[in-house]
């Protein structure tokens, strides 16, 4: 593709986003932009909380993991329909009956107000880094196919996809990503539809014999039972998954905002149902384009793996409606993650931080809002140049990335200690229990192996919820 056909292909795209936007804006304010006026049907936020489930970081890795882990995450997959239970029968019920626009606002009433505050600072700290790893992987996609050729900054590309999300998010928040992520969810699913039919016919497979193609491969074995050691392990990565699912969409303001903007907890509740089972699938498709383009690059002697493998064979070895699609899917995987992101830290940080529910009439809680929304936009942004021009090590980056997905432990050990005891804690030293909690977690991580002989991987989480609930329970109220 030619730089021109790219740049109209993402004008097209981003202009069909900011007409959602203006239709969905009118007349909207912070019930609005926080709740979405409570008016989403559930299957529109169902099948729109698939594409901010995958990434950019999924569209790209997941299909590259095959080589390596053949269909070892579907053990993580399956534990998912766990945590989406324990979501849909306790967390959903729980947000509704308090009714609540921040899920943070259940640590304030349940411990007090530094559990509230850690709870909603850690989801902060979490999202911005999360959020900026992944707009940093696509805009580094996009510098190189695109900017770098008409003589773009890096930091000018940044600024300028940062804006566009601020540009259709800005007046309505929730209640325009609940219709954009629908949208970006489609053109995700129908790109990597796109990749497995052209893939499968290079492979010369037809429709009917793609399925047993990929279920009869090596790389197709989902199930590991031989090491416990292992990080691949079946009962750690089940487990896992399901833990995974809880903190990163049940204790999520991201993923729970959606969901809040449900009619009722019966329609939040259907969501989540079909939610389970249409990314369940969603996820094993990923895995079978792993599958065939890992197949098509070692018939074809070609040298990509991980990361590498979808966008070198998208652009450089199949069609160009390939690489169009690809880097359509690309775009809506990432920006219907950020997107979110971006609308979700708004709330946490406007309710949560701010208190401008408690504080200000609603003529002025718009007012701060709207500053809010500019102001996390600006961070994102700065973040992101700091990934690229002052950290540059992508190892680096990378574990940074990781450390954050560390930040959900406190949150899984606060809420299980409030759900499941009837303790009260001393308040104050909540602060020091979360932020030592993910830091032993860490370095147990990192000596694992040489101390135990054993590999925790996803099971990290379950330890930093652990760690955290035991510090509860030291620092509980006689």
């Amino acid at each position: 593709m030619t730089a021109t056909q790219i740049i109209l292909l993402i004008a097209a795209y981003f202009g069909v986003l900011i007409i959602i936007s203006y239709l969905t804006g009118k007349k909207s304010g912070n019930d609005a932009f926080f709740k979405g006026n409570k008016q989403s049907p559930w299957y529109v936020v169902a099948f729109g909380m698939i594409g901010a489930s995958l990434s950019g970081v999924t569209f790209i890795s997941v299909p590259g993991w095959i080589e390596a882990s053949q269909f070892s995450y579907m053990q993580v997959v399956l534990g998912y329909i766990v945590g989406y239970l324990v979501i849909g029968t306790v967390l959903l019920p729980l947000y509704y009956r308090l009714n609540l626009t921040s899920i943070y606002t259940y640590l304030e009433e349940r411990f007090g107000n530094y559990s509230y505050k850690t709870g909603a600072s850690f989801f902060i700290i979490s999202r911005i880094i999360g959020a900026s790893f992944r707009l940093f992987l696509v805009a580094n996609v996009l510098q190189i196919i695109l900017f770098d050729e008409l003589g773009v900054e890096f930091w000018q590309t940044v600024t300028i996809t940062v804006l566009l999300i601020w540009l259709y998010t800005f007046k309505s928040g929730i209640k325009t990503i609940v219709w954009t992520d629908t949208l970006q969810t489609l053109f995700m699913l129908i790109a990597v539809g796109v990749a497995i039919y052209f893939v499968s016919e290079s492979l010369n497979l037809e429709g009917q014999n793609i399925l047993g193609f990929v279920l009869d491969s090596d790389l197709s074995k989902t199930f590991f039972f031989d090491d416990f050691k292992s990080g691949n392990y079946f009962w750690k990565q089940f487990i896992s998954g399901a833990f995974i699912a809880i903190v990163m969409t049940g204790l999520d303001q991201d993923m729970m905002q959606k969901n809040l903007t449900c009619k009722t907890l019966k329609d939040a509740q259907k969501n989540m149902f079909w939610f389970t089972i249409v990314l369940t699938i969603v996820n094993f498709i990923f895995l079978s384009l792993g599958l065939l383009l890992t197949v098509y690059a070692q018939q074809n002697g070609i040298d990509a793996h991980k990361d590498d493998l979808f966008p070198i064979l998208a652009k450089n070895h199949l069609s160009i409606g390939v690489f169009a699609f690809f880097l359509l899917g690309l775009i809506a995987a990432a920006y219907s993650s950020a997107d979110s992101a971006l609308t979700s830290l708004t709330t946490s940080f406007s309710i949560d931080i701010l208190d401008i529910e408690k504080k200000h009439n609603p003529e002025k809680q718009v007012q701060i809002r709207k500053r809010i929304h500019i102001l996390i936009s600006l961070i994102l942004i700065l973040v992101i140049i700091a990934f690229k021009y002052i950290i540059k090590d992508a190892s680096v980056i990378a574990k940074l990335f990781v450390f954050a997905g560390y930040t959900y432990g406190p949150l899984l050990g606060l809420y299980a200690f409030g759900l499941f005891t009837k303790w009260q804690v001393k308040d104050k030293i909540v602060p020091i229990i979360a932020i030592l909690s993910p830091i032993l977690s860490y370095i147990i991580s990192v000596n694992s192996l040489k101390w135990f002989g054993f590999e925790f991987g996803f099971f990290i989480l379950i330890l930093n919820g652990l760690l955290t609930f035991i510090g509860l329970v030291l620092i509980r109220r006689k």
